[in-house]
């Protein structure tokens, strides 16, 4: 999902800890999905000032990053057949 302008790109950030939807606000326009002691939030993210300031927020509340991943390349590159890599971050 690319804008027009072609800054954009959906993102997929994995959290240790699962937030409550009273969170949800801090991370507006990103789709937040609690789980199995993790928070996953899926969005559109404009640049990489817009990426930093989500992570920012999170490390602000304290929590620990597992994974960022960029969704729209990995549609575009699993459809070609290409290896996809996700910045994993260990424990």
């Amino acid at each position: 999902m690319i804008r027009k302008n072609g800054t954009s790109k959906v993102y997929r950030i994995v959290v240790r800890s699962e937030l409550s939807d009273r969170y949800a606000s801090a991370f507006e326009g990103m789709q937040m999905e609690a789980e199995n002691g993790r928070t996953i939030l899926t969005g559109e993210v404009k640049d990489q000032p817009h990426l930093f300031g989500i992570l920012d927020r999170l490390n602000a509340l304290g929590l620990v990053l597992l994974s960022v991943q960029t969704l729209s390349e990995a549609a575009h590159l699993s459809a070609e057949g290409i290896e996809i890599q996700s910045h994993e971050l260990g424990p």
